[in-house]
């Protein structure tokens, strides 16, 4: 491995010999100058790995010599070390972008240790996290053999979204790939807790079942409202758990959050049954029979999420709740500048319900578009896009809005996605619903090993247009082609991001409730 290189500028660098010593023995290559102009001169020739820099030197000081350096040898770390201890002197300094920060006198080993930490932080961590993770390996597959109940999956489905989330930026291929596996696995396992559990979640009757779509509103938002608070509900479309806990960091610097949960998504985990059932209160059964001529089915043209206001609006009166709400949906950026715009005015309503569709699009236009392809290939890169739009949306500064005007907000979804690599075969007619992760017709054929199959969609309340119609869920990372053309589609799907069907990414979704930090 090859030495690191490191140039230490100090006045007193004769006294100093000691310390070098110490740091070459222990494999480091030291230059060393006296002055700022020097150590210019040997950043314009050469590249180091860390700088260690006095802050008190004879012309130009350490915090004046700062900026040249940065610009010279921009990679590198900055040590800056001072004999003073002076707070306005070591706000400049951190202010000015060094990486850390000691006072004289130093010893050898305090020195090594910042070195350390600035240039073998990464590894370190890297090692201990990777090394973390190989012992709980067992004790994860453990728990997906023994998962008995929904909040077991919960559990699961939390603790591979955390190794996930600290394996991500650590380089090791090895590992990563051995946590893919470990959740491909539990994907398997979880979807045969589903197909053995599901029916029954809608038994009359059943108090054992887990927090599904349309019992959210209910018992989640309706408990707020009753206390008086004002309630801004943000619903981001195929917002995944792991999307949430990448975020959360930035969400965290204007809230705390006060409640953290995961629900379930009904089947399919498509927008047109889980968010009108979420907004309705109702399984997409009961809002056919209840509301037919705001439900349209699978065949049926036009949109299938124009009416949530109206369905909303239906369950509030229904709940026999009083008061005044909002309710927008936000598709573009001018749409959401004129909801912050507005945003006084709308706070004088009891609740506001904001819906942002752009991951659910992003993930759409992924499939249809080569470049966002390449820009998001993988679940990392999913994420960051992800990320990277927040960061720089109207939706974050919404939320810090919402947090100087000391709002409660309310962040949660409507399904997740996953991202698809295997084709499976299905036959259907013309009239058979396209979505890739589950089908909806009356001719469906299939094998049976590889979909799970309700033949009386009545019985999970979903509505049953002909005496013929059923459902068909892919799981794990399958998605179904029909056969004509099957290479053409089977290839042009592949590794894009589908909903609809039975996955960990796509049932288990975040609830958040947060409040604005003082």
């Amino acid at each position: 491995m090859k030495a690191a290189k490191i140039l230490w500028v100090d006045d007193e660098i004769d006294l100093l010999k000691p310390h070098i010593l110490f740091l070459e023995e222990k494999g480091y290559q030291l230059m060393t100058t006296t002055n700022a102009d020097d150590a210019f001169d040997l950043l314009a020739n050469e590249s180091f790995d860390l700088i260690l820099l006095d802050e008190h030197m004879p012309g130009l000081s350490g915090l004046e010599a700062l900026s040249k350096i940065k610009d010279l040898n921009p990679s590198a770390p900055v040590v800056m070390i001072t004999k003073s201890e002076e707070e306005n002197i070591m706000e400049e300094a951190i202010g000015s972008q060094i990486d850390d920060y000691l006072i004289k006198p130093v010893n050898p080993n305090q020195i090594l240790l910042s070195i350390k930490k600035q240039l073998e932080n990464k590894k370190l961590i890297t090692e201990k996290t990777i090394s973390n993770y190989q012992t709980q390996f067992q004790e994860i597959s453990q728990q997906i053999q023994n998962a008995k109940n929904y909040d077991d999956w919960c559990d699961v489905y939390r603790k591979l979204v955390y190794w996930e989330l600290n394996l991500e930026d650590k380089g090791e291929s090895n590992m990563k790939e051995v946590l893919a596996m470990q959740k491909s696995d539990a994907n398997t396992e979880f979807a045969k807790y589903i197909q053995k559990n599901y029916r029954s979640w809608f038994e009359y009757n059943n108090k054992n079942k887990p927090l599904l779509s349309p019992n959210v509103f209910q018992q989640r938002v309706v408990p707020l409202l009753k206390n008086d608070e004002n309630i801004v509900l943000i619903l981001i479309d195929n917002l995944r758990f792991d999307h949430w806990k990448f975020i959360a960091p930035m969400i965290n610097e204007h809230f705390n959050i006060e409640y953290e949960e995961i629900y379930y998504s009904i089947l399919p985990t498509a927008t047109q049954y889980s968010r009108n059932s979420f907004f309705a209160g109702l399984m997409p059964y009961e809002i056919s029979k209840i509301y037919p001529d705001i439900w349209l089915d699978d065949e049926d043209e036009g949109g299938k999420n124009l009416k949530e206001e109206e369905l909303l609006n239906s369950q509030i009166e229904r709940l026999g709740l009083d008061l005044r709400f909002n309710y927008q949906k936000v598709n573009q950026p001018k749409t959401g500048k004129k909801v912050i715009q507005s945003l006084h005015n709308m706070l004088s309503s009891q609740l506001n319900v904001f819906i942002y569709n752009y991951i659910d699009m992003l993930s759409h236009a992924r499939t249809e578009f080569d470049v966002l392809k390449e820009l998001a290939n993988n679940e990392s890169a999913y994420r960051s896009l992800t990320y990277s739009w927040f960061k720089h949306s109207p939706l974050n500064q919404l939320l810090k809005e919402l947090s100087e005007k000391k709002a409660k907000v309310i962040i949660t979804t409507d399904h997740g996605s996953i991202l698809v690599q295997n084709p499976k075969k299905v036959v259907g007619d013309k009239k058979t619903s396209v979505n890739l992760r589950y089908k909806h017709g009356k001719n469906l054929s299939y094998k049976k090993s590889e979909v799970f199959a309700v033949t009386d969609p009545n019985k999970i309340h979903l509505p049953k247009p002909h005496v013929n119609s059923k459902y068909i869920f892919a799981t794990n990372q399958d998605y179904l082609v029909y056969p004509n053309n099957y290479n053409y589609y089977a290839n042009y799907y592949k590794s894009t991001f589908q909903h609809g069907g039975i996955s960990m990414e796509e049932m288990l979704i975040p609830f958040i409730v947060l409040n604005p930090k003082e």
